[in-house]
């Protein structure tokens, strides 16, 4: 049974969607508070469960040894090291959908309260003043909103901007003139808008080429009198600079829910006039909190009971409906790059895959996933599906996919080639009708070899007596064969067999075949066929 750890405050509902699936579960919402006690029990979960107070550092994933998915009830995973998961193969998830609407809605209701002065007018109005010319606002009806990022949240953010009477444009290098016509935005280039705009509002993540998007020198090609709205993520306008510019006049007013540093003590945003400022509430609404610790939960259970890769950071998402159609395929992508790995002693320079056929349409980037990571577990036996593409780039390895229609007798295969300075490899496998992953084909030569946990892989020239030489040296040594599969490229030339055999073949046994001279490689395999 799959344990998880709860370790900040998730809603009962979350909870029970743990226990009613099966999976043992710790509710401790404090315990991400306290590092040290998070890494001495943390070692005992598959699972872990947080909002924004647990730090997932690469301490704590040091004493995970066990933990396979990490799911963050919200959008922002600031708070867990994603190179140091990945590393380790545990997966990341967030809930990018669960608070949409309510950040977007925040996003709104900044911008409203920053175009009438609606905060600083409130706490007049609470100490007893009546400075009704004090507070003169501008209207939203007939305004250029810009938004920058128009992804979930800021697409949300255009159609109730539009709904406000307002002209919208929008900056996304992904937004197609397709979906801006369908939004009813203008696509633009970003300097663009901020030449336009009389209120900006950013919806994008924070990332190298996000942060400081907003600069002191783009503060200045906005129009007078401009209001900047930023409820998406602290860093992206350079405070310090907007801060000036609010004071000379230049922008009259902002709207921030999030800062470069939080908890935000201090700010040069802060009680400057007409500057709205409130402590990361994007998504702190009832219905949010709900939905993002609901929609965690049941991700979460689905891979650590299923498979099924949801709103993952660092792995390719699979659905629940594309694990079971894939699962097979996946294990034997593993195999084949098990195959490759233990065949190969030499630095990888790259990785070619193909796909033919009914494989070709499915969901490659798992399964080239699952090709690395067979690939990588002979060096390093911890690897997964999540780790084995890191490790690879690390070391340089260049990863190529082809897929094609079918072209020959089998509905689909997968066919793996590995290319070292001294060689290429490869192998090729598919799917039987039972669900049972079979190798075609290894260095060319066509084969049907059923996988099992402990095989023998031998080559030789084709010549009259091998078949007899393998079963006899087996049999005196009490090597039970399973299946026995051979192939050849040609009559006379290279010739191969691959044994299926019960159990691991002694040391002792591989030494008499080699010592028969009859071949040019003896080479025992091991593959997980659990």
């Amino acid at each position: 049974m799959p344990k998880v750890l709860i370790s900040d405050k998730l809603s009962d509902a979350a909870v029970q969607i743990f226990r009613d699936r099966g999976i043992e579960v710790d509710f401790e919402p404090d315990l991400g508070k306290d590092k040290d006690k998070l890494a001495e029990v943390i070692g005992q979960y598959d699972g872990l469960a947080i909002r924004s107070a647990t730090k997932v550092t690469p301490t704590i994933l040091k004493h995970a040894d066990n933990l396979k998915v990490i799911g963050r009830a919200g959008i922002g995973t600031d708070n867990i090291d994603k190179d140091a998961a990945s590393k380790k193969g545990v997966i990341v998830m967030n809930t990018p959908f669960g608070n949409m609407i309510t950040t977007a809605e925040h996003a709104i209701a900044m911008m409203f309260a920053v175009a009438r002065q609606i905060p600083e007018a409130s706490s007049s109005t609470h100490a007893g003043k009546w400075e009704k010319s004090k507070f003169m606002g501008t209207e939203l009806t007939g305004k250029t909103l810009g938004v920058i990022g128009a992804g979930n949240i800021g697409g949300i953010v255009c159609d109730r901007a539009r709904g406000l009477k307002m002209k919208v444009l929008a900056y996304d290098p992904f937004l197609g003139e397709e979906k801006a016509d369908k939004m009813g935005v203008e696509k633009v280039e970003l300097d663009d808008l901020i030449k336009r705009a009389d209120f900006i509002t950013l919806h994008v993540p924070k990332t190298e080429q996000t942060a400081n998007m907003i600069t002191a020198e783009r503060i200045a090609m906005m129009k007078p009198g401009v209001r900047i709205i930023n409820c998406a993520r602290g860093g992206l306008v350079d405070e310090d600079a907007l801060a000036e510019a609010l004071k000379s006049g230049h922008v009259a007013g902002a709207a921030f829910d999030v800062f470069a540093e939080e908890p935000a003590k201090e700010n040069a945003l802060f009680n400057l006039p007409n500057v709205v400022v409130t402590p990361h509430l994007g998504a702190a609404t009832t219905e949010a909190q709900e939905n993002v610790a609901l929609q965690v939960a049941e991700q979460m259970a689905n891979y650590l009971l299923t498979g099924a890769v949801e709103n993952a950071l660092n792995m390719p998402s699979v659905t629940a409906e594309e694990a079971k159609v894939m699962g097979p395929w996946v294990k034997l992508a593993g195999h084949l790059g098990s195959f490759i790995g233990q065949m190969t002693d030499e630095p990888i320079k790259a990785i070619n895959i193909l796909y033919d056929g009914v494989v070709s349409d499915m969901n490659l980037d798992a399964l080239n996933c699952g090709v690395v990571a067979g690939i990588m577990k002979r060096a390093n036996p911890d690897v997964n599906m999540v780790s084995a593409p890191v490790i690879a780039k690390e070391r340089g390895i260049q990863i190529s996919t082809t897929n094609q229609d079918q072209s020959g007798a089998f509905e689909g295969y997968i066919k793996v080639t590995v290319v070292t300075d001294k060689r290429e490899r490869s192998v090729a496998g598919t799917v039987f009708s039972d669900g049972k992953p079979r190798f075609i084909q290894i260095k060319g030569i066509n084969i049907d070899a059923e996988i099992g946990a402990n095989m023998l892989y031998t080559t030789n020239e084709d010549v009259p007596g091998i078949i007899g030489l393998l079963g006899n040296t087996m049999g005196k040594n009490g090597v039970n064969i399973a299946n026995f599969t051979l192939g050849r490229a040609e009559v006379g030339g290279e010739a191969i067999a691959l044994l299926y055999v019960d159990d691991p073949i002694p040391a002792d046994v591989l030494n008499t075949l080699e010592g028969t001279g009859q071949f040019t490689q003896v080479k025992p395999l091991e593959f997980d066929v659990a």
